[in-house]
């Protein structure tokens, strides 16, 4: 989506509100399943992240993008590790959801919760750093949300392809 017809945000919106609806309701052995996969495919797919990342890189630099910029764009081992990594760190993680964060008994009997919920849908604008796009799809996961992700148009290739990754592996976690 190349994020200025307003149709397509709202169609966009619209998914993300029913995907919402189902990621809510995972368990959290399937929403950390999901994640291991998606660990798992992101670490097997790193010569297709690179290349469309080095598309990425030689556009910027055609285009006068700053040194600092591409350096933040630039995909490596050590941050393709690093993406995986953090995956595998929110499996640890403890579900949030259904939590309680506070109770009382009220003189009645009458027990009022907090309980960690959902948002429902997460939307983020992030710059040219391609592992924003894996670290917030994981958290989104993992807390039962869904999210919009709209990343620097320097890095769409590298985002789209991670995001493509993503998508693949958690389809293939609900088979």
């Amino acid at each position: 989506m190349d994020g200025t017809a307003p149709e397509a945000v709202t169609t966009v919106c619209r998914q993300a509100r029913e995907a919402a609806r189902v990621t809510r309701e995972l368990p959290a052995s399937a929403k950390n399943h999901a994640l291991e996969l998606i660990a798992s495919e992101l670490d097997s797919s790193r010569e297709r992240l690179k290349a469309a990342n080095s598309v990425d890189i030689e556009q910027a630099k055609q285009d006068g993008v700053s040194s600092t910029l591409i350096d933040r764009l630039t995909l490596t081992q050590a941050r393709v590790s690093a993406m995986v990594n953090s995956i595998r760190t929110v499996v640890g993680l403890p579900d949030p959801v259904g939590e309680v964060v506070q109770g009382a008994v009220r003189p009645n009997g009458l027990l009022i919760e907090r309980v960690r919920e959902p948002l429902g849908v997460v939307a983020v604008i992030y710059e040219a750093r391609p592992n924003v796009t894996a670290d917030v799809a994981a958290l989104c996961l993992k807390s039962g949300n869904a999210a919009v992700l709209r990343g620097s148009s320097v890095a769409a290739r590298t985002n789209a392809a991670i995001a493509d990754v993503i998508l693949t592996a958690a389809a293939t976690s609900t088979h």
